[in-house]
């Protein structure tokens, strides 16, 4: 079976396309700018040269339009034929209460994504379009959804709901779902995988740490807490996203700066973080160089980030009563050493030991960073939320 799987944004298009067969990946690509009339498609046929087109593209449906062209073009293609596309596979943010797995696209499906457009604004609403795009240009080819809370949905009760009227839940279903959930249980099942244990026997926490960033407690292979709840909002500091912080805050400002809250929303996702600190960047590695270069607000930053980042990951040992395996992945914690340096060298006293050196490698491939004798596993394990759509696919399809 030949799968494509489909992470469809507000304006931009990635995709890559699995042949299932040994789990290859024959294509993949961008579509940036929709909605442009200077829209950009990279297209990266394996084992052939990249590709760059740039036209107007004004809508998702004409954007999968482009891909299938360029999947299927003579120079630049790996497909003989559209119809050789067996399956396809989205990611969706939020599943709510209703998903606690991956499912094959129904019309009842598509009407419970977007009943919870209002818990994932930015990202259920693309999912959508990206879905429709695929049917109007496939139609006939299954799909089936991925959704990043899934994996989070054994939860106990004590752990996903917050203290506040109860009312609110069994109305609204106000609780914590989290995110990254996807990626979550690619690395920790990866992580077992590496260490050759069964992950049944495992405490492991899995620190996803991209532009967006969050911590997973996984215990027995299962989710158990999670930093993100009830939107991405929740947790960590992030590149533009402020994390937790005292309620009261919101309508503090709202009421001294006379702020909507729509204003106030966007101020807490997009103008907070990193961003808000340093006063100049949300990337990681503009904050080492200011860092590096003792620039006092960089600095600040970064040392905000780590803290907060070190103390998540010692109350998830305290909610297991251990762990066993550390694990980053995704842009930050796969490519900056500084980062697990600076956050593994104020673990000590859960008997982590890095290893300065294999530290410093970088590699594509699943690799320890601890010493021997770290009483706690260390390691760098890339994501791959592409795949683990594309096997969910392969299944449920096969099982449909």
């Amino acid at each position: 079976m030949k799968v494509l799987v489909i992470n469809a944004g507000s304006s931009s298009l990635k995709y890559q396309l699995y042949d299932m067969n040994d789990e290859s990946v024959l294509a993949k690509g961008l579509v940036e700018r929709i909605g442009m009339d200077s829209s950009i498609l990279t297209h990266k046929p394996t084992g052939k040269e990249e590709v760059t087109e740039v036209s107007e593209i004004l809508e998702h449906t004409t954007a999968i339009r482009k891909v299938l062209e360029k999947l299927t073009d003579k120079e630049h293609g790996v497909l003989n034929s559209v119809e050789e596309i067996q399956a396809v596979g989205h990611r969706v943010v939020h599943g709510g209460e209703f998903f606690k797995g991956s499912a094959l696209v129904t019309p009842e499906v598509k009407s419970e994504i977007r009943r919870l457009f209002d818990l994932a604004p930015l990202h259920n609403p693309p999912a959508i379009m990206g879905i429709n795009a695929a049917e109007k240009n496939m139609p006939g080819v299954p799909q089936v959804v991925a959704f990043d809370t899934a994996f989070h949905q054994t939860m106990e009760e004590k752990v996903y709901l917050y203290p506040i009227p109860k009312v609110l839940y069994k109305k609204h279903r106000v609780r914590r779902y989290g995110a990254h959930g996807t990626s979550h249980d690619y690395v920790s099942k990866a992580s077992a995988a590496y260490l050759e244990r069964p992950i049944e026997d495992l405490k492991i926490i899995t620190c996803h740490i991209g532009n967006g960033a969050s911590l997973t407690a996984v215990q027995g292979g299962v989710s158990v807490d999670t930093s993100m709840g009830l939107t991405p909002l929740e947790g960590l500091m992030m590149g533009t996203r402020s994390g937790d912080l005292d309620p009261a805050v919101v309508t503090f400002v709202m009421n001294k700066e006379e702020l909507s809250i729509s204003e106030v929303n966007s101020m807490l996702n997009k103008h907070s973080g990193l961003l808000a600190i340093s006063g100049s960047s949300s990337d990681m590695r503009d904050i080492t160089d200011g860092l590096e270069a003792g620039e006092p607000n960089e600095t600040l930053a970064f040392e905000m980030y780590e803290y907060r980042l070190r103390k998540y990951i010692g109350s998830y040992a305290a909610a297991m009563n251990g762990v066993d395996v550390i694990v980053f992945t995704a842009g930050v914690g796969e490519n900056s050493a500084i980062v697990r340096e600076k956050v593994c060298e104020n673990l000590t006293y859960l008997g982590v030991e890095l290893d300065p050196e294999l530290n410093k490698i970088r590699s594509g491939d699943p690799r320890r960073i601890s010493t021997p004798n770290s009483k706690v596993e260390v390691l760098v394990v890339p994501t791959n939320e592409e795949l683990v759509i594309a096997r969910d696919t392969h299944h449920i399809v096969n099982k449909a």
